[in-house]
């Protein structure tokens, strides 16, 4: 018995999907430069520290509460802008990760953490 295999259909489907991945790779590059323009702001300490953030994970500013500054008390301050930025960083890394998901998620490729 012969098995006839179409010469053409591997490399055809080849092509169509380095075509998808090439216009996911477009999708991704532009929904990087479209988050690295976003603002993100969260409070901490019950609202005493706010500080803003863009997208590209830069500090832009930090408010802080006239009741949050107690000179015998530095290190509680400084405690708080740590948390801060962290969790505003995290806000960043979450909402990157869940753009390019959608992104990717339409391909059915597994996550791909730490890449953005």
């Amino acid at each position: 018995m012969k098995v006839r295999i179409p010469q053409n259909s591997g490399a055809g489907n080849m092509q169509s999907m380095l075509k998808q991945a090439q216009k996911m790779q477009e999708d991704m590059q532009a929904k990087q430069a479209e988050l690295e323009l976003r603002e993100y702001e969260v409070s901490c300490g019950g609202g005493v520290i706010d500080v803003r953030i863009n997208g590209k994970k830069e500090v832009l500013s930090v408010k802080l509460a006239e009741e949050i500054v107690d000179p015998d008390d530095i290190e509680t301050l400084e405690d708080l802008i740590v948390a801060a930025v962290n969790e505003a960083i995290k806000k960043v890394e979450s909402d990157a990760q869940e753009e390019m998901a959608k992104i990717t998620g339409s391909m059915g490729l597994p996550g791909m953490p730490g890449m953005f």
